[in-house]
Protein backbone atom coordinates (compact mmCIF):
# COMPACT_ATOMS: atom_id res chain seq x y z
CA UNK A 1 0.00 0.00 0.00
CA UNK A 2 2.78 2.32 1.02
CA UNK A 3 4.67 1.49 -2.19
CA UNK A 4 1.17 2.47 -3.89
CA UNK A 5 1.20 5.61 -2.84
CA UNK A 6 4.77 6.18 -3.11
CA UNK A 7 4.58 5.59 -6.99
CA UNK A 8 1.42 7.79 -7.01
CA UNK A 9 3.66 10.68 -5.38
CA UNK A 10 6.09 10.22 -8.02
CA UNK A 11 3.77 10.21 -10.79
CA UNK A 12 1.83 13.47 -9.27
CA UNK A 13 5.52 15.07 -9.50
CA UNK A 14 6.55 14.04 -12.79
CA UNK A 15 3.15 15.97 -14.24
CA UNK A 16 3.14 19.02 -12.28
CA UNK A 17 7.08 19.74 -12.59
CA UNK A 18 6.61 21.08 -16.20
CA UNK A 19 3.33 22.98 -15.16
CA UNK A 20 5.06 24.69 -12.33
CA UNK A 21 8.04 25.34 -14.90
CA UNK A 22 5.99 26.97 -17.34
CA UNK A 23 4.34 29.38 -14.35
CA UNK A 24 7.99 30.29 -13.56
CA UNK A 25 8.80 31.00 -16.91
CA UNK A 26 5.48 32.87 -18.01
CA UNK A 27 5.87 34.78 -14.30
CA UNK A 28 9.64 35.76 -15.28
CA UNK A 29 7.97 37.47 -18.39
CA UNK A 30 5.80 39.96 -16.07
CA UNK A 31 9.17 40.72 -13.66
CA UNK A 32 9.32 40.03 -9.85
CA UNK A 33 6.84 41.53 -8.22
CA UNK A 34 8.48 41.86 -5.05
CA UNK A 35 11.29 44.11 -6.97
CA UNK A 36 11.02 47.96 -5.75
CA UNK A 37 9.68 49.91 -8.66
CA UNK A 38 10.33 53.87 -9.51
CA UNK A 39 7.89 55.94 -9.60
CA UNK A 40 8.58 59.42 -11.37
CA UNK A 41 7.11 62.60 -10.18
CA UNK A 42 4.34 64.19 -13.29
CA UNK A 43 2.98 67.06 -14.37
CA UNK A 44 4.90 69.18 -11.95
CA UNK A 45 3.68 72.17 -13.92
CA UNK A 46 0.56 72.37 -16.30
CA UNK A 47 2.80 73.37 -19.36
CA UNK A 48 5.97 74.62 -20.83
CA UNK A 49 5.59 78.09 -18.90
CA UNK A 50 5.57 78.63 -15.34
CA UNK A 51 4.23 82.45 -16.20
CA UNK A 52 7.05 84.06 -18.89
CA UNK A 53 9.83 81.72 -17.76
CA UNK A 54 10.56 78.16 -18.81
CA UNK A 55 9.02 75.80 -16.37
CA UNK A 56 10.68 71.65 -16.34
CA UNK A 57 7.83 70.67 -18.17
CA UNK A 58 8.28 69.92 -21.98
CA UNK A 59 5.78 68.58 -24.57
CA UNK A 60 5.05 64.64 -24.98
CA UNK A 61 7.07 62.95 -27.64
CA UNK A 62 5.94 63.76 -30.41
CA UNK A 63 3.38 66.55 -29.83
CA UNK A 64 3.99 69.83 -31.23
CA UNK A 65 2.78 72.88 -28.87
CA UNK A 66 1.07 76.12 -30.61
CA UNK A 67 2.06 78.89 -28.15
CA UNK A 68 0.00 82.62 -28.52
CA UNK A 69 1.27 85.21 -25.61
CA UNK A 70 0.01 88.65 -25.71
CA UNK A 71 0.33 90.90 -23.46
CA UNK A 72 -2.03 94.41 -23.06
CA UNK A 73 -0.63 97.84 -22.57
CA UNK A 74 0.22 99.28 -18.74
CA UNK A 75 -2.67 99.54 -16.66
CA UNK A 76 -1.79 103.10 -15.54
CA UNK A 77 -2.14 104.75 -19.54
CA UNK A 78 -5.83 105.78 -18.54
CA UNK A 79 -8.70 106.11 -20.76
CA UNK A 80 -7.62 107.39 -23.51
CA UNK A 81 -5.58 104.35 -24.26
CA UNK A 82 -8.55 102.44 -22.73
CA UNK A 83 -6.59 101.10 -19.80
CA UNK A 84 -3.67 99.22 -21.89
CA UNK A 85 -6.08 98.10 -24.39
CA UNK A 86 -5.87 99.69 -27.30
CA UNK A 87 -2.11 98.40 -27.43
CA UNK A 88 -0.37 94.87 -27.87
CA UNK A 89 2.93 93.02 -27.56
CA UNK A 90 2.75 89.20 -28.73
CA UNK A 91 4.86 86.43 -29.52
CA UNK A 92 3.86 83.09 -31.48
CA UNK A 93 5.76 80.18 -30.73
CA UNK A 94 6.29 76.24 -31.73
CA UNK A 95 7.44 73.83 -29.09
CA UNK A 96 7.88 70.07 -30.10
CA UNK A 97 9.16 67.45 -28.18
CA UNK A 98 11.36 65.28 -29.40
CA UNK A 99 11.19 62.45 -26.98
CA UNK A 100 10.45 61.87 -22.91
CA UNK A 101 13.43 64.27 -22.69
CA UNK A 102 14.46 66.74 -25.15
CA UNK A 103 12.33 69.41 -27.05
CA UNK A 104 13.06 72.57 -28.88
CA UNK A 105 11.60 75.82 -29.97
CA UNK A 106 10.95 78.78 -32.37
CA UNK A 107 8.88 81.56 -31.65
CA UNK A 108 8.87 85.63 -32.85
CA UNK A 109 7.80 88.64 -30.69
CA UNK A 110 6.70 92.20 -32.01
CA UNK A 111 9.06 93.36 -28.90
CA UNK A 112 12.30 94.57 -31.06
CA UNK A 113 10.66 92.09 -33.78
CA UNK A 114 12.56 89.70 -32.21
CA UNK A 115 13.14 85.79 -33.02
CA UNK A 116 14.35 83.13 -30.58
CA UNK A 117 15.19 79.20 -30.94
CA UNK A 118 15.75 77.47 -27.96
CA UNK A 119 16.58 73.85 -26.56
CA UNK A 120 15.41 72.17 -23.34
CA UNK A 121 16.60 68.93 -22.11
CA UNK A 122 15.45 67.34 -18.62
CA UNK A 123 19.00 66.20 -17.11
CA UNK A 124 17.21 64.13 -13.98
CA UNK A 125 13.69 63.52 -12.92
CA UNK A 126 12.27 63.49 -9.35
CA UNK A 127 11.38 60.03 -8.24
CA UNK A 128 11.01 57.92 -5.89
CA UNK A 129 10.97 53.77 -4.72
CA UNK A 130 14.01 52.15 -6.18
CA UNK A 131 15.46 55.37 -7.32
CA UNK A 132 15.17 58.18 -5.48
CA UNK A 133 16.07 61.89 -7.02
CA UNK A 134 14.49 64.67 -4.55
CA UNK A 135 14.39 67.23 -7.90
CA UNK A 136 13.75 67.46 -11.39
CA UNK A 137 16.16 69.50 -13.42
CA UNK A 138 16.05 70.41 -16.96
CA UNK A 139 18.96 73.02 -18.99
CA UNK A 140 17.35 75.63 -21.48
CA UNK A 141 19.92 77.16 -23.69
CA UNK A 142 18.54 79.88 -26.08
CA UNK A 143 19.12 82.40 -28.74
CA UNK A 144 17.70 85.20 -29.45
CA UNK A 145 18.10 87.54 -32.70
CA UNK A 146 17.00 91.07 -32.38
CA UNK A 147 15.57 91.98 -36.40
CA UNK A 148 15.53 95.77 -36.01
CA UNK A 149 16.83 97.95 -38.53
CA UNK A 150 20.31 99.32 -37.44
CA UNK A 151 19.75 102.56 -35.70
CA UNK A 152 22.58 104.16 -37.08
CA UNK A 153 23.23 102.43 -40.49
CA UNK A 154 25.66 104.70 -41.90
CA UNK A 155 28.26 103.11 -39.57
CA UNK A 156 29.51 100.00 -39.38
CA UNK A 157 27.14 96.79 -38.25
CA UNK A 158 27.65 93.21 -37.76
CA UNK A 159 25.43 90.96 -37.17
CA UNK A 160 26.47 89.15 -34.64
CA UNK A 161 25.47 92.05 -32.57
CA UNK A 162 21.72 91.34 -32.80
CA UNK A 163 22.57 88.09 -31.56
CA UNK A 164 21.96 87.35 -27.34
CA UNK A 165 21.90 83.88 -25.39
CA UNK A 166 20.78 82.60 -22.26
CA UNK A 167 21.50 79.31 -20.32
CA UNK A 168 19.12 78.35 -17.58
CA UNK A 169 19.61 75.48 -14.78
CA UNK A 170 15.83 74.99 -14.17
CA UNK A 171 15.70 72.82 -10.85
CA UNK A 172 11.79 72.32 -9.70
CA UNK A 173 10.26 69.99 -7.15
CA UNK A 174 7.23 68.82 -6.89
CA UNK A 175 5.77 68.74 -2.83
CA UNK A 176 2.41 66.52 -2.99
CA UNK A 177 -0.12 66.73 -5.11
CA UNK A 178 -0.74 70.83 -5.03
CA UNK A 179 2.50 72.66 -4.90
CA UNK A 180 5.53 72.53 -7.15
CA UNK A 181 8.23 74.98 -6.47
CA UNK A 182 11.23 75.58 -9.10
CA UNK A 183 14.65 77.58 -9.40
CA UNK A 184 15.94 78.99 -12.46
CA UNK A 185 19.65 80.31 -12.18
CA UNK A 186 20.48 82.38 -15.54
CA UNK A 187 22.97 83.68 -17.45
CA UNK A 188 22.88 85.91 -20.00
CA UNK A 189 25.15 87.04 -22.97
CA UNK A 190 24.87 90.16 -25.21
CA UNK A 191 27.09 90.45 -27.87
CA UNK A 192 26.34 94.39 -27.59
CA UNK A 193 25.68 96.58 -24.88
CA UNK A 194 24.33 99.91 -24.30
CA UNK A 195 27.74 101.29 -22.76
CA UNK A 196 31.06 100.15 -21.61
CA UNK A 197 30.18 100.02 -18.35
CA UNK A 198 27.59 97.31 -19.03
CA UNK A 199 28.07 93.19 -18.69
CA UNK A 200 27.96 91.59 -21.45
CA UNK A 201 27.80 88.03 -19.54
CA UNK A 202 25.41 88.56 -16.44
CA UNK A 203 23.38 86.59 -14.03
CA UNK A 204 20.15 86.60 -12.56
CA UNK A 205 17.87 84.10 -10.61
CA UNK A 206 14.96 83.14 -10.74
CA UNK A 207 12.04 81.91 -8.16
CA UNK A 208 8.77 80.60 -9.03
CA UNK A 209 6.01 78.33 -7.60
CA UNK A 210 2.25 76.75 -8.46
CA UNK A 211 -0.68 76.02 -6.11
CA UNK A 212 -3.41 73.90 -7.70
CA UNK A 213 -7.06 75.12 -6.54
CA UNK A 214 -8.28 72.34 -7.93
CA UNK A 215 -7.74 69.46 -10.76
CA UNK A 216 -8.23 72.60 -13.66
CA UNK A 217 -7.06 75.59 -11.91
CA UNK A 218 -4.08 77.38 -10.23
CA UNK A 219 -2.44 80.02 -9.24
CA UNK A 220 1.22 80.85 -10.61
CA UNK A 221 3.80 83.10 -9.54
CA UNK A 222 7.56 84.11 -10.20
CA UNK A 223 10.23 86.79 -9.65
CA UNK A 224 13.20 87.45 -11.33
CA UNK A 225 16.33 88.89 -9.24
CA UNK A 226 19.15 90.88 -11.53
CA UNK A 227 21.43 92.60 -9.41
CA UNK A 228 22.02 96.12 -9.83
CA UNK A 229 25.70 96.02 -10.64
CA UNK A 230 25.27 94.17 -14.30
CA UNK A 231 23.97 97.33 -15.71
CA UNK A 232 23.47 100.83 -16.35
CA UNK A 233 20.06 100.51 -17.51
CA UNK A 234 17.20 102.23 -15.49
CA UNK A 235 15.14 98.73 -14.50
CA UNK A 236 13.51 96.96 -12.18
CA UNK A 237 13.27 93.40 -11.03
CA UNK A 238 10.31 91.16 -12.90
CA UNK A 239 7.77 90.02 -10.57
CA UNK A 240 4.55 87.90 -12.00
CA UNK A 241 1.60 86.74 -10.81
CA UNK A 242 -1.38 84.70 -12.86
CA UNK A 243 -3.95 81.79 -13.30
CA UNK A 244 -3.67 78.43 -15.51
CA UNK A 245 -6.91 76.76 -16.46
CA UNK A 246 -7.07 73.91 -18.33
CA UNK A 247 -9.67 73.43 -21.01
CA UNK A 248 -9.05 69.72 -22.74
CA UNK A 249 -6.29 70.09 -25.39
CA UNK A 250 -6.08 74.38 -23.98
CA UNK A 251 -4.39 75.35 -21.17
CA UNK A 252 -5.15 78.98 -20.85
CA UNK A 253 -2.49 81.03 -18.50
CA UNK A 254 -4.05 84.73 -17.27
CA UNK A 255 -1.09 87.07 -15.74
CA UNK A 256 -0.36 90.34 -14.21
CA UNK A 257 3.27 91.21 -14.62
CA UNK A 258 5.62 94.76 -14.25
CA UNK A 259 7.38 93.43 -17.37
CA UNK A 260 6.39 93.70 -21.33
CA UNK A 261 8.15 91.12 -23.46
CA UNK A 262 7.85 87.39 -23.51
CA UNK A 263 11.33 86.44 -24.35
CA UNK A 264 14.31 85.83 -21.20
CA UNK A 265 17.28 88.95 -22.39
CA UNK A 266 14.28 91.48 -22.57
CA UNK A 267 11.80 90.51 -19.53
CA UNK A 268 14.77 89.38 -16.88
CA UNK A 269 17.60 92.38 -17.85
CA UNK A 270 15.75 94.97 -19.75
CA UNK A 271 11.97 95.25 -17.77
CA UNK A 272 11.26 99.12 -16.87
CA UNK A 273 8.07 98.77 -15.16
CA UNK A 274 6.75 99.58 -11.54
CA UNK A 275 4.41 97.72 -9.26
CA UNK A 276 4.19 100.70 -7.10
CA UNK A 277 3.61 103.25 -10.16
CA UNK A 278 0.96 101.33 -11.90
CA UNK A 279 3.16 99.93 -14.37
CA UNK A 280 1.44 96.43 -14.51
CA UNK A 281 0.99 94.82 -17.66
CA UNK A 282 -2.39 92.32 -18.40
CA UNK A 283 -1.85 89.40 -20.51
CA UNK A 284 -2.63 85.89 -21.28
CA UNK A 285 -0.84 82.59 -22.77
CA UNK A 286 -2.78 79.85 -25.12
CA UNK A 287 -1.37 77.05 -25.40
CA UNK A 288 -2.95 74.19 -27.86
CA UNK A 289 -1.11 70.07 -28.57
CA UNK A 290 -1.34 68.77 -31.43
CA UNK A 291 -0.76 65.17 -31.89
CA UNK A 292 1.94 65.13 -34.91
CA UNK A 293 3.61 61.26 -34.20
CA UNK A 294 1.31 58.86 -32.17
CA UNK A 295 3.91 56.69 -29.59
CA UNK A 296 4.54 52.95 -30.56
CA UNK A 297 2.05 50.57 -28.70
CA UNK A 298 3.33 47.00 -27.88
CA UNK A 299 1.93 44.29 -30.25
CA UNK A 300 1.54 40.95 -28.56
CA UNK A 301 3.42 38.73 -31.20
CA UNK A 302 1.12 36.57 -32.96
Amino acid sequence: MKFRILILLVILALVSQPETNAQDNLLSLFGDDNKPTTDYAYATFKTSRLVYGHSVENPAPGNLLFLIQHNFGALNSGFYELFGLDRATIRLGLEYGINDFLSIGLGRSTWEKTYDGFVKAKLLRQSSGARNMPVTISYFGSINLNSLKWQFPDRENYFSSRLSYIHQVLIARKFGSSFSLQLSPTLIHKNLVKTRDDKNTSMALGVGGRYKLNQRVSINAEYFLYPENQTTLDREDVFSVGFDIETGGHVFQLHISNAQAMFERSFITETTGNWGKGDIFFGFNISRTFVIQKPETFKAPK
